[in-house]
C-alpha cells in the first residue's frame, strides 16, 4: 500500500505526555513547567524542523509553537499552561530545506570552496517559496531573493542569510503537503494547583466538642478552624455528615449489636431522616454546614466531602428504586461484603441494573447538589467497586461547569486498578506508602510513581495512617514512628493527609488480630483534648510550615536520591528551578537507634559544582552545616529528630 504522500520523510514517534495512545488525558498543573516532548528524524542529513500545535479545548485557533533538539532525536518544548480545563496538541515537522542548504553552503566556504552555484540554488530556494509563504510574507522573500542574486560579495551575502529576520521568515516557510503531522491529536488536562499541593486533615465532626458524651456539630468544628489552619492544613476532611441507618447499626468495633448510644457508622448511609443530599441532624442544619463552608475558606481551607455511594438498609432509595439494589432469593438485599469481613449496615448499589441510566443520574445529582453548596472537594469512598466508565461520565459531566472541582480516590486496591481510577479522572489517589517502609521499598515506589508513565496522570496522595488503617510500625514505633512517616509523607509526596486527632496524640492500640484503631471512632464518639500539647502536633506545625515555605515541596515529581553508606539512612533531594529552592532530605528510619551515613549529593542535578562549598540549613532545627563535595555525613537521632530537612544556600 502506497503512502498517502510519499514525498513526506519525517518520522514522529514517542509523544508525550500520553496515556494510553491518547485515550485518556494526561494531566498537568496551571502554570507548571510541563514538558512536550518527541523523537524525530528522517532519512539522510537533512535539517529538520518540529512545531507544537496547542489550543485549549474552547479555542478556535491553534498556536503554532518552535521545538528545540535536545539531543539524538529528541524534541521538546516546556511551557506553562494557564487555563484550567483541556488543552489539544499534535506534533508536527517537516525537511527544513533553508536551514539545510545554509548549513552546506557555510561549510562548503569555510572549507575555502567555490559557493557560486550554492548561492544560486538558494536564490530559486527562495523564489519557490513565494508562491507557498503568507501573503504578508511574499514582498519580503520576494526582497531578500532578489537582494542575495545580487549580492556584491559572498561576505554580504551570507549576512543576508544569516539574518535572524530570514531565518525565523523560513521557518514559518514551508510547503503545507510536506509537513508531517503526528496522527494523533493528544489532550492534556491542565488542573488547579491543589490537585499537586494540598495538606489535608482528618476528623469527624461528631467527635469536635469539647463536652465529653456530647454530640459534636458543624459549630463545634466552626472553633476548631484557627486549630487547623494554624497547624497548617488547607483541607479539611469529613467522613459521611449524612443520616446513619438505623436498621442493621453496628455497635462498638464494628459488633453487631448496637446499644441506644451508638452512633453507628457514618459511612452506613441513610435512614428515615433522609440519604446522600440530608445532613445528620445532629450535626446542625444546612444553614449550619454552608456556614462552616465559608468560614473555612476564611482560613484559606477547603472543606473535603466524603461521597459514599452505598446504602444503610433503610436508606429511601431501597424502597423509593429497589431495582438498583441485588435482591437475595430470601427476599433481603445483598449486603457489603469482603470475606472474611462482612458489613450488614452497608448496601451496595448494583451497576448491572436495567435501569443504570437513572442511576447515575441519581449519583451525578448528589455531587452536584454538594457542589451548590460550596464544595470544590471530594473523597470517594472505594471508587473501585463502582463501574470506572460511570467515575468517566459522572466526572467529565461535573468538569463541564465546574472545571476547579477536585477528586480524591480511596483506591487501597490493587496496581491497575488504581491507575486506571486515575485515568478516569481522579485527580489524587490513596498510595501504598502505608506499606512502604525500608529504604529499597521507598525509593522503588516512588522511582515507580515519578519516573514512569505513571507521572503523566498519578497524583499520589501520601497518608501515614486512615480510620480503617494503623500500620504495624505505628503500633510498635510510638511517637517516633509517628513524626518519622509524617516527614517522610510530607516531603516525599507534595499531596499528604492525616486522619489528625489519633496521629497527633499518638493513638495506636490495634484491635486484636487487625490492622486497625481498637475503639474505633468510626463506630463511637471521641473526646479529645483541643488544647493539649504533643511533639507530634509541634512538628506536624512545623513541617507544613516548610512545606509553604519551599517549593521544592510543592511537586511530587522533581526528587532524586541520593546514595547512603547505611540502610537506614534515607536521603533524596528536590529542586524548584524557578525560584532556585534546592532541598536535601534525610530520614532515619530507626524508630529506636541513632543511625550515621555518608550521602553521595547528585550535585549535577542540584546545579552545585564540585569545588563549590555551600551551606546546608536545617529547617527543622534551625542548624547551619558547611559542606562541599557529593559525599557529606549525618547523625540522626530518633529520640530528638529523625530527620534532617536541609535548605542549601549557594
Amino acid at each position: 500500500m502506497l503512502a498517502a504522500n510519499g514525498r513526506r520523510r519525517v518520522i514522529i514517534t514517542n509523544v508525550s505526555p500520553q496515556v494510553e495512545g491518547g485515550q485518556y488525558p494526561a494531566k498537568t498543573t496551571i502554570n507548571y513547567n510541563t514538558v512536550f516532548s518527541a523523537d524525530i528524524f528522517l532519512d539522510g542529513h537533512d535539517e529538520i524542523g518540529a512545531s507544537l500545535l496547542l489550543k485549549h479545548r474552547k479555542e478556535r485557533q491553534w498556536k503554532e509553537i518552535p521545538m528545540t533538539l535536545i539531543n539524538n532525536d529528541h524534541w521538546e518544548i516546556t511551557l506553562q499552561l494557564d487555563k484550567i480545563g483541556h488543552y489539544q496538541f499534535q506534533v508536527q515537522a517537516w525537511v527544513d530545506h533553508f536551514s539545510s542548504w545554509k548549513k552546506g553552503l557555510l561549510k562548503k566556504h569555510e572549507a575555502g570552496q567555490d559557493v557560486k552555484l550554492e548561492m544560486q540554488i538558494g536564490v530559486e530556494m527562495l523564489e519557490q517559496a513565494i508562491s507557498y509563504c503568507a501573503a504578508k510574507d511574499k514582498s519580503i522573500i520576494s526582497q531578500a531573493a532578489k537582494e542575495l542574486r545580487n549580492a556584491p560579495g559572498i561576505e554580504e551575502a551570507l549576512q543576508l542569510i544569516g539574518s535572524d529576520k530570514l531565518t525565523t521568515l523560513m521557518y514559518r516557510t514551508r510547503e503545507k503537503e510536506l509537513i508531517t503531522p503526528y496522527p494523533v491529536v493528544y489532550e492534556i488536562e491542565v488542573e488547579r494547583k491543589k490537585a499537586t499541593y494540598s495538606t489535608w486533615y482528618e476528623l469527624f465532626p461528631r467527635s469536635a466538642s469539647t463536652t465529653l458524651g456530647q454530640h459534636g456539630t458543624f459549630q463545634d468544628v466552626i472553633k476548631l478552624l484557627p486549630r487547623v489552619a494554624g497547624m497548617g492544613f488547607d483541607t479539611l476532611y469529613f467522613p459521611p455528615i449524612h443520616p446513619i441507618g438505623e436498621q442493621k447499626r453496628k455497635g462498638k468495633n464494628n459488633s453487631l449489636t448496637a446499644g441506644p448510644e451508638d452512633p453507628g457508622s457514618p459511612w452506613a448511609i441513610g435512614s428515615r431522616l433522609g440519604g446522600h443530599k440530608a445532613i445528620h441532624p445532629e450535626l446542625g442544619t444546612l444553614k449550619d454546614f454552608e456556614e462552616l463552608v465559608a468560614a473555612a475558606r476564611s482560613y484559606d481551607i477547603e472543606i473535603a466531602m466524603d461521597i459514599a455511594f452505598q446504602c444503610a438498609p433503610d436508606h429511601p432509595y431501597v424502597k423509593q428504586h429497589p431495582q438498583w439494589f441485588k435482591w437475595r432469593p430470601d427476599g433481603t438485599v445483598q449486603y457489603a461484603e469482603n470475606p472474611p469481613k462482612k458489613y450488614e449496615d452497608i448496601l451496595p448499589f448494583n451497576f448491572e441494573t436495567e435501569d443504570w441510566q437513572n442511576l447515575w443520574k441519581e449519583l451525578k445529582s448528589v455531587l452536584d447538589y454538594w457542589i451548590d453548596k460550596g464544595i470544590s472537594v471530594f473523597r470517594i469512598d472505594n471508587p473501585h467497586t463502582k463501574a470506572f466508565h460511570f467515575w468517566e461520565w459522572a466526572i467529565a459531566e461535573v468538569r463541564k461547569k465546574n472545571p476547579e472541582v477536585l477528586f480524591l480516590a480511596e483506591a487501597f486496591t490493587r496496581p491497575r486498578v488504581m491507575e486506571r481510577l486515575a485515568k478516569a479522572g481522579f485527580n489524587q489517589s490513596y498510595t501504598y506508602f502505608t506499606w512502604r517502609n525500608t529504604k529499597a521499598e521507598l525509593e522503588e515506589y516512588m522511582t515507580e510513581l515519578t519516573q514512569t508513565d505513571m507521572r503523566h496522570y498519578f497524583r499520589p496522595n501520601f497518608w501515614p495512617n486512615t480510620p480503617d488503617i494503623l500500620p504495624a510500625h505505628l503500633v510498635h514505633g510510638g511517637e517516633n514512628a509517628h513524626i518519622t512517616r509524617l516527614i517522610l509523607a510530607a516531603t516525599l509526596s507534595s499531596n499528604y493527609g492525616l486522619y489528625g486527632p489519633v496521629y497527633e496524640f499518638c493513638v495506636n492500640t490495634p484491635h486484636p488480630g487487625k490492622e486497625e484503631y481498637t475503639d474505633n471512632e468510626k463506630y463511637e464518639l471521641k473526646h479529645w483534648n483541643w488544647d493539649a500539647y504533643t511533639r507530634v502536633k509541634e512538628i506536624i506545625t512545623r513541617v507544613n510550615r516548610i512545606r509553604k515555605e519551599n517549593t521544592a515541596l510543592q511537586d511530587t515529581y522533581n526528587i532524586s536520591f541520593a546514595e547512603t553508606t547505611n540502610e537506614q539512612v534515607i536521603c533524596y533531594c528536590k529542586v524548584d528551578e524557578d525560584t532556585n529552592n534546592i532541598l536535601i532530605i534525610a530520614v532515619n528510619l530507626d524508630f529506636y537507634n541513632t543511625q550515621s551515613a555518608h550521602v553521595k549529593l547528585p550535585l549535577k542535578e542540584l546545579g552545585i559544582l564540585p569545588e563549590t562549598g555551600y551551606t546546608a540549613r536545617d529547617l527543622l532545627s534551625g542548624d547551619k552545616y558547611q559542606w562541599q563535595g557529593e559525599w557529606n555525613y549525618v547523625q540522626l537521632n530518633p529520640n530528638e529528630m529523625p530527620a534532617h530537612i536541609f535548605r542549601v544556600e549557594l
